[in-house]
Parts: structure tokens; sequence; C-alpha cells
């Protein structure tokens, strides 16, 4: 090899070591990650997180973005989300009515608390809810338009539901025309 090649190896060699792949990492980082890059912000990845179905990780995503952010009335909206869709309706109910108090007006928390409240067979408050926040979204959403809905007719369901015969009840039985005979189990 030449004295001239040797020489450029030397230099193209120096330059990949000091690079580390050109991003300007360290051997700590991980291929492909630009430390210099601007991070995503946790709140996205959780909405990204919860959109594919993975409702744990996107939890932690929530957390990440309540310590980045602060606990806010969208922080707060999340992790109500999240735990509505892991099942946990006791902990989604307080968490989403801690993200209304700070702002009344809140749909997506409205309308996730009026779900979780459903959920709960809390229909007439439910009811409540998801007027509230159809009103709020000026009937905008059609997501919002189906709970709301779907809580009038479970309310109205069981107000004309024909009520359930008890043991010892009594029954009226047509005999013969114009005779009845009252009858009840022992």
């Amino acid at each position: 090899m030449t004295r001239a090649g040797l020489a450029l190896l030397t230099v193209v060699l120096l330059a990949a070591c000091g690079n580390a792949g050109g991003l300007g990492a360290s051997r700590n980082t991980p291929y492909g990650v630009n430390p210099r890059g601007e991070a995503v912000d946790p709140l996205i990845v959780g909405h990204r997180l919860m959109a594919a179905g993975e409702y744990e990780l996107a939890l932690k995503a929530y957390y990440g973005a309540a310590a980045e952010h602060g606990v806010n009335v969208d922080t707060l909206s999340a992790v109500g989300s999240a735990n509505l869709k892991l099942g946990r309706l006791g902990q989604a109910e307080k968490i989403l009515r801690r993200a209304l108090e700070q702002d009344p007006t809140f749909v997506p928390a409205l309308n996730n608390l009026g779900v979780v409240l459903m959920e709960q067979g809390k229909t007439g408050e439910a009811r409540v809810i998801f007027q509230e926040a159809y009103a709020l979204d000026s009937g905008q959403s059609d997501s919002i338009r189906q709970n709301l809905m779907r809580a009038i007719a479970a309310t109205e369901a069981n107000v004309y539901d024909a009520p359930q015969e008890e043991e010892g009840e009594f029954q009226l039985v047509r005999r013969e025309k114009g005779r009845y005979v009252l009858l009840t189990q022992l």
C-alpha cells in the first residue's frame, strides 16, 4: 500500500471513530438514535399507543407526560382514558372527575366519564354527562352523539321495563266469560 493510501485510510478510520456513525453518538447510544434530535412529546406517544391498543404502555407514557408537563386536564384525561381501556373503572372515574375539576368544559373528559358511568350501570348520571358533552361539542362528534343515544335508550328502558314478578305476588287469571280468579304462589 502506498504512503498516500495509508494516510487516507488512517484519516477515514479516525473520522469514523470520532463520529460514531455520523450521529455524534456515544458508545452507549442505541444504533439509529440521534441524541441531538428532539424528543417526541410523551402525550403524543401515549395517544399513538392507545390507537395501537397498547393501553398499559400508553398509561406509562401519560405518566411521563404528567411528569414533563405537569398534572393538567390533558394528562389527567389521558390517564383516565387509559384506565378505562384497562377496565379500571373506579380509578378512571376518580381521575376523570379530577380532570373536570380543573376544566369542567373539557369535552373528552366528559365523554370518557360518561362511558365509565355507563359501564358501572349509572345510566342516569351518564346521560346528564353526555348531554353536557354534546352541548359543549355543539353536536360535532358522532361518538358523543351515539353515546348520548345509548344513555337515553338505557334510561328509558329502565323506566318502561315491565316489573318483574316476585314470589308471592298475585296474578289475575280469567277462567270463564266475566269470571276471574286471583292466584298466588306460596
